[in-house]
């Protein structure tokens, strides 16, 4: 088994995508489809792993979604990302979405998710990528949580 050749900071991976929730991203209850705040997470989660790997990425694993808060028409959603751990191939990243009020700046946790991707090269093979390391707090934290997620 090889060793990983160099480290990156989790800092790099951070992605944040803003999204205005129009009436058409609503159902009947005039909150946002869930499909569409999964599709913001896959694609959240691909840039943040891309931006860690410098690889193509694949999305091998939505390991888990967890809807906290309604969404609804009006709202804006923020959508931040971070590579929290990584295999020899692969990166588990935390992603983060709120929804904000945009006349009060008020915001709430809406959804979590961890997502497994996968760096692939130009033959479609996965490919070796840097481990993670990170260095403030809330970037502990989030790899704690990465370490945590199947325990609890």
């Amino acid at each position: 088994m090889s060793e990983q050749k160099e480290t990156r900071p989790m800092s790099r991976s951070h992605t944040l995508q803003s999204h205005l929730v129009s009436p058409s991203d609503t159902n009947h209850l005039q909150t946002i489809f869930g499909g569409n705040v999964l599709a913001y997470i896959d694609e959240a989660a691909a840039i943040a792993a891309m931006r860690h790997s410098g690889e193509i990425v694949v999305t091998a694993s939505v390991d888990s979604v967890d809807f906290h808060e309604a969404v609804k028409s009006g709202d804006l959603v923020n959508v931040e990302a971070w590579v929290a751990t990584t295999g020899r191939t692969s990166m588990v990243v935390y992603v983060h979405v709120s929804v904000e009020n945009p006349a009060t700046g008020d915001t709430r946790t809406t959804a979590t998710s961890f997502v497994t991707m996968v760096a692939i090269d130009d033959e479609g093979k996965p490919t070796e990528i840097p481990a993670v390391f990170g260095g403030t707090e809330e970037e502990e934290q989030i790899i704690e949580l990465a370490h945590n997620r199947k325990n609890g």
